[in-house]
């Protein structure tokens, strides 16, 4: 039985790491980009964040000064249990969220969109998200922290069938070139792609691509992997680099994740991540041992399941 208490504490550390620290992936990425970048204002930008990377982990102070709107991203082994139940859970959540506003500090971004009451520590109605999923086996919870941007750096359209490829790639150039031009994100960042599922899923997909999956991931299907690769090529190639100066590393990776849609559409959705790439995960097992670590391990093939049926000793989540 995972107590609440275990739960808050590691939460607050998740919050903690997320805010300060760069998860080793994005890191490594961004530093190929800084090598590799030769626009002198893009190259600038990548240099002082890599100083302001360090500065903030000396310091233990956010590494930027918005720290976006916290969310919680949650996975169950089918055998976890919560002394207070899913309640108990989403109590210490919430606190743990209210806590690391004050403590870290964090900018409390979360206001009533109507009366814009502000309770000052990012919690609201439906604040923070606590999205959930969940493994065949285990009795351990996954939990992982990520502090993404809430105003821009997402888009969605409807596109058909008839579009293809070809139309994926230009709504694709079209976000991307929008981002950088009005400055909507915060380049250079992991962009996440969803396509297909409905139009609510197809923006969770996108999103969960780009803050789930670390830099080098690609999809299982080879297909999709390959067209991940191309993207990434594809997004450094428009002129554009950090901050949406002239350059050519606008995209540290892209992620796609694909659901099955209704025959007569095909949605999509584009995310940017941030900058800073803020996400910490941590596994809290039933005997309450923590384990950290900056790979959310979110997408197994559970996760990716075509079928009804689910046999649990042969697919189930390798280091359950």
């Amino acid at each position: 039985m995972i107590s609440t208490d275990i739960i808050l504490e590691t939460a607050n550390t998740l919050m903690e790491k997320a805010a300060i620290e760069i998860p080793d992936d994005y890191l490594a990425g961004l530093k190929i980009a800084a090598k590799e970048e030769d626009g002198d204002l893009s190259s600038f930008v990548l240099q002082a964040m890599l100083e302001n990377y360090e500065a903030a982990k000396e310091d233990r102070r956010a590494m930027c000064g918005d720290t976006g709107t916290p969310r919680w991203f949650v996975k169950f082994g089918n055998e976890a249990r919560i002394n207070g139940g899913p309640v108990g859970l989403e109590h210490a959540l919430r606190k743990a969220t209210a806590d690391s506003t004050k403590r870290i500090p964090l900018r409390p971004n979360r206001v009533h969109p109507l009366w814009r009451t502000d309770h000052d520590n990012n919690i609201g109605i439906g604040a923070p998200e606590i999205d959930y999923a969940f493994e065949p086996e285990g009795s351990w919870i996954d939990i992982t922290a990520v502090h993404k941007g809430g105003l821009f750096g997402t888009d969605y359209r409807m596109l058909f069938p008839g579009d293809g490829i070809e139309g994926i790639k230009r709504f694709y150039l079209d976000s991307l070139i929008a981002f950088g031009r009005r400055g909507l994100a915060c380049q250079p960042a992991i962009i996440g792609i969803g396509l297909g599922g409905s139009k609510d899923s197809c923006m969770v997909m996108g999103k969960r691509a780009a803050a789930l999956r670390i830099v080098g991931d690609r999809n299982p299907d080879p297909k999709i992997a390959k067209l991940e690769q191309e993207f990434k090529d594809l997004g450094n190639s428009i002129g554009m680099g950090a901050m949406g100066f002239v350059g050519k590393s606008m995209v540290i990776d892209c992620h796609i994740e694909a659901g099955c849609c209704h025959t007569g559409g095909m949605p999509m959705s584009v995310h940017a991540f941030c900058l800073s790439s803020r996400r910490a995960t941590a596994r809290i097992h039933a005997d309450g041992s923590v384990e950290f670590r900056t790979d959310p391990e979110w997408y197994t093939p559970y996760q990716r399941r075509e079928t009804v049926e689910w046999p649990l000793k042969n697919n189930s989540q390798k280091s359950a």
